[in-house]
């Protein structure tokens, strides 16, 4: 699925989501355009004009980026023992 494709679905079905679940709709959906190998610089500009979609995209990145910094901070910890 093309990450324009998932921008027109998100925008027609967005408006059926309840504010409160909207943050969590949006992960979901970030989730889903990365777990399908399509590119952050991709949705960013597919979803330029929308804030939820931004929020959640920079979220995932962060906690992506915090994870990968665990592991490095794991695996230095096992080669010094």
């Amino acid at each position: 699925m093309s990450q324009e494709l998932a921008s027109e679905i998100w925008s027609e079905l967005k408006r059926y989501v309840t504010t409160p679940d909207i943050a969590e709709a949006a992960e979901t959906l970030v989730a889903v355009l990365i777990d399908n190998d399509i590119d952050a610089d991709d949705i960013r500009d597919a979803f330029k004009n929308d804030a939820d979609v931004k929020r959640a995209l920079t979220s995932y990145l962060d906690d992506a980026e915090e994870e990968a910094e665990e592991e490095d901070y794991e695996d230095f910890e096992d080669e010094e023992e």
